[in-house]
């Protein structure tokens, strides 16, 4: 089954300029911004422009300009919120939701990085 993309998300309609928000970062292919309810003193959401529901579309159909661009994007954000470890922070955690399993709330492919905080064990078995 393809995906369908639903263009009247809210992450769309940020892309679109029709609701605000607190971009950290815009590229060409690529927009990164801050995250209305954070669950960490740093939680960055990194979206493509293009139109993919999960991660698994956007591999299989963006281009490779960009897939590149947005984990570079994802590296800056790093940087940026002085997170990565290779530049001397104390590490992040990178998550992405896809489908009803998966709780994602918003369809369309976006990555949270969380970070300024020890984030606990990744999941919690029931």
């Amino acid at each position: 089954m393809a995906y369908t993309y639903d263009d009247q998300n809210i992450f769309a309609k940020i892309l679109r300029g029709e609701i605000p928000n607190d971009t950290v970062l815009e590229t060409e292919h690529t927009l990164a911004f801050r995250d209305i309810a954070p669950k960490a003193p740093e939680h960055v959401l990194v979206i493509p422009k293009g139109a993919y529901v999960a991660l698994d579309h956007f591999c299989a159909e963006a281009s490779d300009a960009e897939i590149v661009d947005f984990h570079r994007t994802v590296a800056e954000i790093c940087k940026m919120t002085g997170a990565s470890p290779g530049e001397g922070g104390e590490g992040y955690r990178g998550i992405t939701n896809a489908g009803e399993n998966g709780v994602q709330e918003v369809p369309h492919y976006h990555l949270h990085i969380l970070a300024g905080r020890p984030l606990g064990p990744m999941l919690l078995m029931r």
